[in-house]
This record gives C-alpha cells, structure tokens and sequence, in this order.
C-alpha cells in the first residue's frame, strides 16, 4: 500500500466509501465525480501505480477488473443498451489517480 495513495486507503477501509462489491482482489465502487449516470470505479486492491507498471504476474488482476466490469454493467441494467469500459494511462492520458482503477461509464449517448 502506498502510503498516500487515494484508492489504498479506500480498499484498507479508511474512507467512508461504500462498495458496490468485493472480491479478493478488488473492489467496485461509485465514482464521486460522475461523467455519466452511471459511473463506477474498479480497484484492484493491491496498488499497481499504472497500466505501464504491470507485469506479467498482474494478468490474472487485468482479468478480474474486466470481468467484474462485465459484471456491474449486468448488475446496473445497462449491459444490453451498452457501456464503456475506460483505463486512463498517466497524467497525458487523463489519469489523475496512480493507482491502476478501471472506469465502466454508461447511460449517455456519445
């Protein structure tokens, strides 16, 4: 865990944050800053800083964070109608938080 890091804290429980669910290796939850009706968050819970930083050893966690976005998306009635499932890579490519986090964004026409 990094000491600082927003999402560590939220997965050791620090936070107020509720989750939507949990698994071993991660945790959904909403987004506090919404860019769609529905937007949620899937950490892994072990911090992995970006997708620059994985290995091959992180594979099995990658795989988690996509099928608990195919989950959720069951989960929230919008598998059918369609959904996006987003990974901002570094400070350039929106990323603001540095540890690895998967957006599942749906409800709003492009």
């Amino acid at each position: 865990m990094e000491k600082d890091c927003l999402f560590c804290n939220i997965v050791k429980g620090k936070t107020d944050t509720r989750f939507l669910l949990e698994t071993d290796e991660a945790v959904v939850f909403k987004d506090i800053n919404p860019h769609a009706p529905v937007h949620l968050l899937i950490v892994p819970k072990r911090h992995i800083r970006s997708i620059n930083d994985l290995t091959d050893e992180d594979r099995p966690v990658v795989a988690e964070l996509l099928m608990l976005g195919k989950k959720m998306a069951r989960q929230q009635g919008v598998a059918e109608d369609g959904y996006k499932l987003l990974f901002n890579v570094e400070y350039g490519g929106g990323q603001r938080i540095f540890h690895l986090h998967l957006h599942l964004l749906a409800g709003k026409v492009w």
